[in-house]
């Protein structure tokens, strides 16, 4: 099975220039904890609700002045729409990520797999709770 006829197709993002507000304003619109961070339909970085919390909100800084670019995670790990399902998940394990954009050919954001889709969409138990259970464990 290819990640394509699983991932999660029509993704939200955000972009650079967006204040941590704006990001944290649609997570919490879409009930999400992470965005891929997009310059036009390429993905630049990964912003998450901790990032946010962490980096800014910890500093003492306030989430008006504060751009996505400051905060984000700008080394993103993607996986290609064709890579098999169990690859993906490998990805996700070894690198302890719980979603992974989905990249088309030209390199643009066709998607997101999450450990949701893993646990949903592939009917797969087993490779969804071993890909939890080493996301989860602590570095």
């Amino acid at each position: 099975m290819r990640v394509s006829e699983v991932m999660t197709r029509h993704v939200e993002s955000v972009g650079p220039e967006a204040t941590l507000q704006e990001a944290a304003a649609k997570m919490k619109s879409l009930e999400i904890g992470s965005l891929p961070v997009c310059e036009g339909d390429r993905p630049v970085g990964m912003i998450t609700d901790r990032d946010i919390t962490v980096r800014a909100t910890a500093e003492g800084e306030g989430p008006i002045n504060i751009h996505v670019r400051d905060v984000m995670t700008p080394e993103i790990v993607t996986c290609d729409a064709d890579t098999l399902v169990e690859n993906a998940a490998l990805l996700m394990q070894d690198r302890q990520i719980r979603r992974l954009p989905v990249l088309d050919r030209d390199g643009r954001l066709a998607g997101i797999i999450s450990l949701g889709d893993l646990a949903v969409e592939t009917g797969d138990d087993e490779l969804a709770g071993t890909t939890l259970e080493a996301v989860s464990e602590p570095d």
